[in-house]
């Protein structure tokens, strides 16, 4: 039998599942009337995972380009406005961060998702598209993940 995880490390195995835990927590966070320490929580597991999954150094020089320091600012400083508890403001300045720095993985993302039987009729409209379109730069590296 052949296993398809044995290809990851088991840093990548727990990363993932810190990050999808974090994404859990974030989600009940803001389910839960924005609850800050949810939030808090949800912030924290998400960036050690995101830091086993990717490695450390990747992860250091992920948040340390010059380009990105708008969305690193607006993320870093959304978790400190979660953690002083100022959770409203505190996701908004975060999912600004996050769009700012993952922005242009999502037309990848999308063209990825066509692909799949049932929702990719819908990531096949031209209105969705576009609006995937439109957080593509256009630059030589459009095309290439984040990270």
């Amino acid at each position: 039998i052949h296993n398809s995880f044995v290809m990851f490390n088991d840093n990548t195995k727990i990363g993932t599942g810190l990050l999808f835990l974090g994404c859990v927590f974030l989600f009940l966070g803001c389910l839960f009337f924005f609850d800050s320490t949810m939030l808090a929580i949800g912030d924290v597991l998400f960036l050690m995972g995101l830091t086993l999954t990717i490695g450390v150094s990747r992860t250091v020089r992920f948040f340390s380009r010059p380009d990105r320091l708008r969305g690193i600012v607006a993320f870093f400083g959304g978790v400190f406005l979660v953690m002083i508890r100022w959770p409203i403001i505190g996701m908004m300045s975060q999912f600004y961060g996050l769009i700012y720095l993952f922005g242009q993985f999502f037309p990848i993302a999308a063209e990825s998702m066509k692909d799949i039987p049932v929702i990719g009729e819908f990531f096949r409209l031209p209105q969705v598209e576009q609006f995937f379109a439109a957080f593509s730069g256009g630059g030589s590296d459009s095309r290439r993940a984040p990270v």
